[in-house]
Parts: C-alpha cells; sequence; structure tokens
C-alpha cells in the first residue's frame, strides 16, 4: 500500500484544475458488463456501433488495461452560470460545448498528474481515460465516492449536481481506495423522466436512439421522419439536467473562463445560425466538441428546426 501517495494525488489533481476525486479498486464488473450486453441487444445505442464494436472492453477494465489495479476518478465542474433563455436566437445548444472543447482540457489535467506520479516512479504505468475511451465513466466515478447515478442516467454529486466532466487515470499500482457512494438521492423524484419530450428515458436507463443528444450529435444522415422535431436543440440536450431539484438547488459556477459560452452562441439570432456555411462552421467550433457532429449535421439540426412551433421543453 502506497500510504500517503493517494492523499498527495488527490491534491495535486485539485490543483490541476478538478473538483471532485476519487480512487477506486480496478475489478471486474460482470454485472454492469451484462446490463450493457442486454442494452445493446436492445438496440438503445441506436447507430453507435463504436459502442458495440469496443463492449468487451467497456464491460471489463481488464480487456482494456490487463495490469489495471488502482482507478483514479476525477471530475470537472463546467456550468457557466448562463441558461437557455440567455440564448438570443430560438435555437438550443447544450452547454457543455458553449466553450471549449472538455475532451481535451481534461486531458492535460490528466496527463499533468500521470507526469507528476511518473516523476516519483518512472515505471508506473497508467492510461488516460475520458469519454471516448471504452470506460463506463459513472460506473468508476460512483465506486470511487464522487456520486450516484441518477434517474437521467448522469452522475449528480450533492456538491455540483450534473454538471460535470468525468475523467479517470488507471494505474497500475496498489493506493488508498475511497468508500463507493452508496446512497441514491434521486428519492422517488422522477421529474427528468416526465419532461422528457421524446421519452428517451427509463429509470436510470436512456434509450439513446431516442435521445434529442443522440440525434442531434452522434446520427449520421438524415434522421427518421418521426423524430424530425427536436424541440429547438440544434447541438445536444440539457432538458432532463435542468429540471433536476439536485441542479436546480446545487449548481455552482465554474471560475475556468475557457468553459464560459463563446459570444456567438449568445448573441446569434436564427438567421445567423441559418446563414452559417462550412469556413464559418470550421472558424466558429476550432477548438470545440461540436465538431464532432460536422457542419453537415449542425446544417441539418437547423434545417429541421426552422419554424418549429411547439410549446418550448
Amino acid at each position: 500500500m502506497k500510504t500517503g501517495l493517494s492523499y498527495r494525488l488527490k491534491t495535486k489533481a485539485l490543483k490541476f484544475g478538478f473538483q471532485k476525486v476519487g480512487i477506486t479498486q480496478a475489478v471486474p464488473t460482470p454485472k454492469e458488463k451484462a446490463n450493457l450486453k442486454i442494452w445493446l441487444a436492445q438496440g438503445h445505442h441506436g447507430t453507435m456501433e463504436w459502442i458495440e464494436k469496443r463492449k468487451e472492453k467497456r464491460g471489463d477494465i481488464f480487456n482494456y488495461f490487463p495490469n489495471a489495479k488502482s482507478i483514479i476518478s476525477v471530475g470537472m465542474n463546467y456550468f457557466s452560470g448562463y441558461k437557455q433563455e440567455n440564448i438570443q436566437s430560438d435555437y438550443k445548444f447544450s452547454n457543455y460545448a458553449w466553450g471549449d472543447d472538455y475532451h481535451d482540457i481534461l486531458k492535460s489535467g490528466l496527463y499533468k498528474l500521470l507526469g507528476w506520479l511518473k516523476d516519483k516512479d518512472p515505471d508506473v504505468k497508467g492510461f488516460v481515460c475520458v469519454d471516448t475511451s471504452p470506460i463506463m465513466d459513472k460506473v468508476w466515478a460512483q465506486r470511487a465516492g464522487l456520486g450516484w447515478q441518477g434517474k437521467h442516467t448522469n452522475l449528480i454529486t450533492r456538491d455540483y449536481g450534473s454538471w460535470l466532466f468525468l475523467g479517470e487515470l488507471i494505474l497500475d499500482i496498489t493506493l488508498d481506495y475511497d468508500k463507493p457512494f452508496a446512497d441514491d438521492l434521486c428519492g422517488s423524484c422522477t421529474a427528468c423522466i416526465d419532461v422528457c419530450p421524446t421519452k428517451a428515458l427509463g429509470e436510470y436507463e436512456i434509450y439513446a436512439e431516442k435521445c434529442i443528444s443522440y440525434l442531434t450529435i452522434e446520427h449520421r444522415g438524415q434522421l427518421p421522419d418521426v423524430r424530425s422535431e427536436l424541440y429547438n436543440w440544434i447541438y445536444g440536450c440539457d432538458i432532463c439536467q435542468e429540471i433536476c431539484p439536485w441542479n436546480q438547488k446545487f449548481s455552482r459556477k465554474t471560475d475556468k473562463k475557457y468553459f464560459h459560452p463563446r459570444e456567438e452562441i449568445i448573441t446569434w439570432t436564427d438567421e445567423n445560425w441559418q446563414a452559417l456555411d462550412e469556413e464559418g462552421f470550421r472558424k466558429l467550433f476550432k477548438g470545440s466538441a461540436v465538431k464532432r457532429t460536422k457542419f453537415s449535421g449542425l446544417s441539418r439540426n437547423i434545417k429541421l428546426n426552422e419554424g418549429f412551433t411547439k410549446p418550448d421543453v
């Protein structure tokens, strides 16, 4: 047991910009692996074939990193204090993508943490993971004591709600481990399930093929006609998080300016978005997670929302 090292790793993680950090042991996860396979078999991943292709690694940490012994789970608060009503256009835009790409920011902090550790022990081997890695972020975050997985399937914490980006540093050394977060503080609340306009949520389960975030970001090509109404969302969706009482009561404004919205996202009108071309897209979203949907996807979403008249959700 590396007595004292765990404390120093946590202290460094906070110094490198993370607000939450916990450590858990790398162990098999047969229950979660079985649930993943059922979810995939039911087609709830939509067209995200990359989940299917890497399901064995996602379901078992040792298929990804055979020598894994410890997982440091981190969370970074990205709530900027702005809300959808601050946006001047009718189009809605998930606030996780208002600023700079969180993948780059979290990876930078985690690589700094790994670099600090390797300075102490050059023989240590570790993997840095954000959500592009086949890792069950929320499972490990809960096991590391950060929070619990809510009914909307996002991780919720007592001190930041669910406005957190998650990442991991997987190591081949033994550390001191935190207690898992054992409480489910959603209670009888079903606000997130009730408010979802496309009925994409069951209790603790998401049907991605119905989810507005999936449809506007991950789905390639034309959308099925029955789901062509995106409720004014052109990139992602925050409905289930906005309604969550934990977010309404415990959101804390981040001091990270790189998560604050780019000026255009707040000030652009519908006409500005409708006039966006591919060159403008590349310029506006350089260094942004929005590049995930490509210009073709964002343009499709804008056109599908033109003339949308249903009540706001």
